[in-house]
C-alpha cells in the first residue's frame, strides 16, 4: 500500500431512539426506586411514631428522604456509568410534572397572580444580578464564574447555567463550580425555608410565592414549596414558572456582553436565540390551564392528572440528590460558596419583604 493512501474514517452511527431508551432504563429505574424508597421510609416512620409515641423518630417527607438517599449514593459510592444517562432524565420528569400542575390553575389565577409574579420576578432579577456581580468582584472570582453564579441565582439554577455555557463559553471548571454552589445552596434551602415559614406563620400562598422567588434551582424550589404544604407547592410552581420565562433574555444579555469583548461567539439572530432558550414547558403549563378553565377535563380527569404530576415529580426529586457532588465545591476553594451564601441571604430577605409588601395581611395564617 502506498504511503499516500488515504483511508476513510470509520463513521460510528448515532444510537437509535430505541438504543437510547434501553441505555436510560437503569438510571430511570434508579430514580423511581429511590423515590419509592423515600415514600416507604416516610410511611414506615409515620407508623413507628404512632405506635411508639415516646420515641423521637424522624419526621421527614418522602422528598427529603429521596434527596438524602441520592446524596448518600452520589457522595459515597458514586454514580456508576450505567446509571448516568437515565439519571440525566430527571429534568424531563420535572418539566412534565410542572406541565401537569397546570390543570390545577384556572386561567384567571394565572393572569392575576402571574402578573404580580412577573413584577416581583423583575425586581428579584435586577437585585440578584447586581448583588452577585458585586460580590463576585469583591471576592475576586473569575469574571465568567461570577456571570454564571449571577445567571444561576437570578433565574433557574442549573438549567440557566447550562443555557449560558454555550453562549459565553466559560472554563469547564467555572461551570462545575457554579453548578455545585447552586446545588449546595438549594440543599440548604430545603431545611431552612420551611422552618422560617413556620416561625413567621406564613400562609400557604405567601410561602409558596417566596420559595418560587428566592430558591434558585427549579427542582429544589419545588421541593422547598412542597415541604410546606400541597397548596404552597402549587404557588411555588407558578412563581418559579414566571421566573423561568426570563431565561432567554438574561442569557442573551450576557452573550452580547461577552461577545462585545471578543470572549464569546456573536449572536447574529437574537429572535432565534430567544426562542431556542425559551423553556417550552411553560407553554404546556399554560395550555393545560386554559383547557382546565374551559372545562375540557372532567373532575375525575383533573384528579388523575394532578396525581400523575406527583408521580412525575417522584423521579425528579430523587435526581436532586443523585446529581449533587459536594466535592466539586472545593475545585476553586470556598470563595464561590461564600459569594453564593451571602447573595442568597440577601435575595431571601429581599424577596421575603416583597412578598409581605405585596400580600399584606394575606401572608399570615
Amino acid at each position: 500500500m502506498s504511503a499516500h493512501t488515504i483511508t476513510n474514517p470509520v463513521v460510528v452511527p448515532a444510537p437509535t431512539a430505541a438504543a437510547r431508551l434501553v441505555r436510560a432504563l437503569p438510571g430511570v429505574a434508579l430514580l423511581f426506586g429511590i423515590g419509592l424508597l423515600g415514600k416507604l421510609l416516610e410511611h414506615t416512620f409515620t407508623q413507628l411514631r404512632h405506635s411508639h409515641p415516646g420515641v423521637p423518630f424522624p419526621h421527614l417527607e418522602y422528598v427529603l428522604w429521596a434527596i438524602l438517599l441520592g446524596l448518600g449514593i452520589s457522595n459515597t459510592l458514586g454514580l456508576a456509568e450505567i446509571f448516568r444517562s437515565g439519571v440525566a432524565t430527571y429534568e424531563l420528569w420535572l418539566k412534565l410534572g410542572i406541565v401537569l400542575v397546570g390543570v390545577r390553575f384556572l386561567l384567571q389565577d394565572i393572569l392575576h397572580i402571574g402578573g404580580l409574579s412577573l413584577a416581583l420576578v423583575a425586581v428579584e432579577l435586577m437585585l440578584s444580578l447586581s448583588v452577585m456581580t458585586l460580590l463576585g468582584r469583591v471576592f475576586k472570582l473569575p469574571p465568567k464564574l461570577t456571570s454564571l453564579l449571577a445567571i444561576g441565582s437570578s433565574i433557574c439554577g442549573v438549567t440557566a447555567i447550562m443555557a449560558a455555557q454555550g453562549a459565553i463559553e466559560p472554563e469547564e471548571e467555572d461551570t462545575s463550580t457554579a453548578i455545585a454552589a447552586i446545588l449546595t445552596l438549594g440543599a440548604i434551602a430545603l431545611f431552612t425555608f420551611p422552618a422560617i415559614g413556620h416561625v413567621l406563620h406564613m400562609s400557604q400562598q405567601g410561602y409558596g410565592m417566596w420559595a418560587g422567588l428566592a430558591v434558585d434551582n427549579t427542582a429544589e424550589s419545588l421541593v422547598t414549596g412542597a415541604l410546606y404544604g400541597d397548596e404552597a407547592g402549587r404557588w411555588t410552581v407558578l412563581a418559579k414558572t414566571a421566573r423561568s420565562g426570563f431565561i432567554g433574555f438574561v442569557v442573551l444579555a450576557y452573550a452580547v456582553y461577552w461577545s462585545s469583548r471578543g470572549l464569546a461567539p456573536d449572536v447574529p439572530n437574537k429572535a432565534h436565540f430567544l426562542w431556542r432558550k425559551f423553556p417550552k414547558f411553560i407553554l404546556g403549563f399554560i395550555a393545560l390551564a386554559v383547557l382546565a378553565t374551559a372545562g375540557f377535563f372532567t373532575k375525575g380527569q383533573l384528579v388523575s392528572l394532578a396525581n400523575l404530576s406527583k408521580w412525575a415529580f417522584l423521579p425528579a426529586f430523587a435526581g436532586v440528590g443523585l446529581r449533587t457532588n459536594l466535592r466539586d465545591l472545593t475545585s476553586q476553594g470556598w470563595r464561590p460558596l461564600i459569594v453564593g451564601i451571602l447573595g442568597e441571604i440577601f435575595i431571601a430577605l429581599i424577596t421575603l419583604g416583597l412578598v409581605y409588601w405585596s400580600y399584606g395581611h394575606g401572608v399570615a395564617r
